[in-house]
């Protein structure tokens, strides 16, 4: 009996290491991610670039297009020095503009207690606005009840 008890030990022990040295990517396809429904102009093709750095990370994305942003940024309480040119919902969460894969995962994993994730403006380089070499510095920001702080710089 106690080398039954042992066994099923060393392999929970196994089955944790194995899962924690996975990448984050690897843990979230291994736990199901809400489906990310995504707000966007039919025309704007840095949105349509954003949407497939989105999928290529393992996000189901819901793409719902309309001419007018501005009713789903105030119905989310986005504030204007926040705002981008697309707004995604998941689980309850704001994504408002180019946020890169890995701070949405992050944030999934995470749950702090706040409305959401935003890259104010369309900073090149960021995903969906690649221009070559070229990138700006920008800071990936969470923001709420609490205020508005710091979740990812990108320099």
């Amino acid at each position: 009996m106690a080398a039954f008890d042992r066994r099923r030990i060393l392999a929970l022990a196994g089955a944790t290491l194995i899962m924690s040295s996975l990448p984050l990517s690897g843990r979230l396809q291994a736990n199901p991610v809400p489906t990310l429904k995504v707000y966007k102009s039919p025309s704007c093709g840095c949105c349509g670039a954003w949407v497939k750095h989105i999928e290529a990370n393992g996000f189901e994305v819901e793409v719902l297009e309309t001419e007018d942003l501005a009713p789903i940024k105030a119905h989310y309480r986005v504030d204007p020095s926040l705002q981008s040119c697309h707004t995604a919902i998941i689980d309850d969460y704001v994504i408002e503009g180019h946020v890169p894969a890995a701070d949405i995962q992050r944030l999934i994993l995470e749950r702090p207690v706040a409305r959401g994730l935003a890259v104010p403006g369309m900073p090149i380089g960021s995903p969906g606005m690649e221009q070559g070499n070229q990138r700006d510095s920008y800071d990936v920001v969470l923001f709420g009840e609490e205020g508005v702080k710091v979740f990812t710089e990108y320099r």
